[in-house]
């Protein structure tokens, strides 16, 4: 896969995510792309290490879905650590 297409990726499966996710996540379209593309990054990781699923093709459904698990895990962790600063101001 290119990289423009890893970073499209990385976009659109930060968005979707995003969306997937109940309540409001902070952060722009910027934050959606580096969330999305560590989050892809992550997953593809994890699918390879626990299922021997990796990235593939970008029309491929289990790259997608690889990318929107880990992107959904990352915005988590990223909810987690950002939650005290948003109260605290």
């Amino acid at each position: 896969m290119s990289f423009l297409a890893f970073l499209l990726l990385g976009l659109i499966a930060g968005a979707i995510a995003k969306a997937i996710l109940p309540g409001r996540q902070g952060g722009g379209w910027f934050m959606t792309l580096l969330l999305g593309v560590v989050g892809a990054l992550l997953g593809g990781w994890l699918g390879g290490l626990l299922f021997n699923v990796d990235l593939q093709e970008f029309w491929s459904i289990q790259t997608w879905l690889v990318a929107i698990v880990g992107s959904i895990i990352v915005l988590l962790i990223y909810g987690l650590l950002t939650r005290n600063s948003r109260k605290a101001a």
